[in-house]
């Protein structure tokens, strides 16, 4: 078993405990150099990623990458936080030099150039050690897909017991952050593909407002949903990485309409990720909603891990009502896969034109169609597990933008996730809502698909809002989180009200790779 007490060379810094603050700090002291902690995180990988299968690539330049950020310390200082950091990245992100690959051979052979994202980690410093697994094509093949599996990486396991499932789609960035084979990461959601898997690995996973992170370069699902954010160990290292990641972008316009209250979020985000930027005492007179339906088919022992949560708030001295009612609420998802399945033919036939401008050596399929194509003529590898009705139910769609049907189903969607959570939040005067993030880690299962009893993600990720999910509880020794989520732009009130939270807690407790949940 590892031990995540191990000592990062140089340091006092235990492994497991090790934050951006504390690491900067032994740089900024000459105790520890970008070089030396990169190789320590790589000899972690080479050691605990045979049993989790949390990376799925290697960067071979991150040494080379490690000493520049060493020399430009040297030379003018530190950058920011993350100088000299070594940072995951979920491999349907691009990073040049590298394949980005969304767990597929189909494109094994595709390496373009950085995304937007990867290119402000690198001019902060950054050291990219490598490309995190995920579900495959981020969970959108398959009806009874098993979350953390892909075809390239194989099956990503959670760090709190091997035999359960890390939850989907950014399963290796949440597992390589908790079994620390890297300070921090980042995964994209589209629905609940980094605040569930952050939940169930015991992390701390951060949804922005869509438009806050550029979506260029990241393989797509919906230009509608998909964002990228952090996955960290703690609130303060998420606020630091979201400080780097919100960018205005020319080539990821934001709504000409919200464009004012971006450029303000994002300074306000770059602000909250500096040392002291966030308020411990944040709770302290909050208003905010308990959401419990959607965790009511849970056991009695979740459902404590929530009670738990409202003593903590109201002793922090939030006004809390409890429960609150997100109005039609279970109405979303109907039109929200509808308008999904037009909007993935659209977003990975642009997606995959876009990376035959590269050249690349090898060939990668021009079209959603001869995708489908490809998985039947590798069926036995690719289809292995489980199948591709997604991909068929999307290539069956007009995939037009403009069609009518599409365009009746996304303005539906948006309408009931907008009005769910805006609805509570005016009729009890609050700021935020909070609610269980996701049933405990479920045991992975190869012939029923992931065994889904609830999660919260829903109104948040379809009405484009921010959401942070934070170590709340355990459940048999397994990780439960809590979800703090708002309107749109609100990231800066919900980064502290999760620090709060967390400060007043300290519920998380490190993993040790058991074999099973005893």
């Amino acid at each position: 078993m590892p031990d995540f007490r191990d000592v990062i060379p140089g340091t006092l810094l235990p492994a497991g405990r090790a934050t951006l603050a504390s690491l900067q700090a032994a740089m900024a002291s000459g105790e520890l150099s970008s070089a030396a902690l990169t190789s320590f995180y790589l000899q972690r990988i080479d050691r605990l990623n045979p049993a989790l299968h949390a990376v799925i690539t290697v960067n071979l330049n991150a040494g080379a990458e490690a000493a520049a950020s060493d020399a430009a310390r040297a030379a003018a200082g530190p950058r920011g936080p993350l100088d000299g950091i070594p940072v995951l990245i979920k491999d349907n992100i691009q990073v040049a030099g590298m394949p980005t690959t969304a767990g597929s051979p189909a494109l094994l052979s595709a390496e373009p150039a950085d995304a937007f994202l990867v290119s402000r980690l690198r001019e902060a410093g950054a050291v990219i050690i490598g490309k995190a697994n995920l579900s495959e094509w981020a969970n959108f093949r398959s009806t009874h897909s098993t979350s953390g599996w892909s075809t390239l990486g194989g099956q990503t396991a959670n760090p709190y017991a091997l035999d359960r499932n890390p939850s989907g789609s950014s399963s290796g960035s949440a597992a390589g952050v908790a079994a620390a084979l890297a300070p921090v990461a980042v995964g994209t959601e589209t629905d609940g593909s980094i605040v569930c898997p952050a939940s169930a690995c015991g992390i701390v996973g951060l949804k922005p407002t869509n438009g806050l992170v550029s979506r260029q370069g990241i393989v797509p699902i919906s230009p509608v949903q998909d964002t990228a954010g952090p996955m960290t160990a703690g609130v303060a290292d998420a606020a630091a990485l979201l400080g780097v990641l919100a960018a205005a972008d020319p080539a990821d316009p934001v709504t000409p309409g919200d464009t004012d209250l971006a450029e303000r979020t994002r300074l306000a985000c770059v602000r909250a990720g500096q040392p002291g930027g966030l308020d411990v005492a944040a709770l302290d007179g909050a208003r905010l909603g308990i959401w419990r339906d959607a965790s009511a088919p849970a056991g009695a022992g979740t459902a404590a891990v929530l009670d738990a949560v409202v003593a903590t708030l109201r002793a922090q001295g939030a006004a809390v009502s409890d429960p609150v009612t997100l109005p039609d609420v279970g109405q979303i998802s109907e039109s929200e896969f509808t308008a999904l399945r037009h909007e993935f033919k659209y977003g990975i036939n642009a997606y995959l034109d876009y990376i035959a401008g590269f050249g690349f050596s090898g060939s990668v399929p021009c079209t959603l169609a001869e995708l489908i194509d490809f998985n039947k003529r590798n069926s036995d590898l690719v289809l292995s597990r489980f199948g591709q009705e997604i991909f068929e139910q999307a290539e069956a769609t007009s995939g037009d933008l403009a069609d009518p049907g599409y365009l009746a189903a996304r303005r539906e969607a948006t309408r009931l996730a907008r009005t769910a959570i805006s609805a509570p939040l005016a009729e009890h005067q609050l700021e935020a809502l909070v609610a269980l993030t996701a049933n405990p880690a479920c045991l992975t299962d190869y012939v029923l698909g992931d065994h889904d009893v609830f999660h919260t993600s829903g109104p948040a990720a379809v009405a484009g809002c921010p959401s942070i999910t934070v170590p709340a509880g355990h459940v048999s020794g397994l990780p439960v989180g809590v979800s703090f989520f708002g309107p749109r732009w609100t990231e800066p009130r919900l980064l502290d009200l999760a620090y709060a939270f967390e400060q007043a807690t300290q519920t998380r407790q490190l993993p040790t790779l058991a074999a099973s949940v005893r």
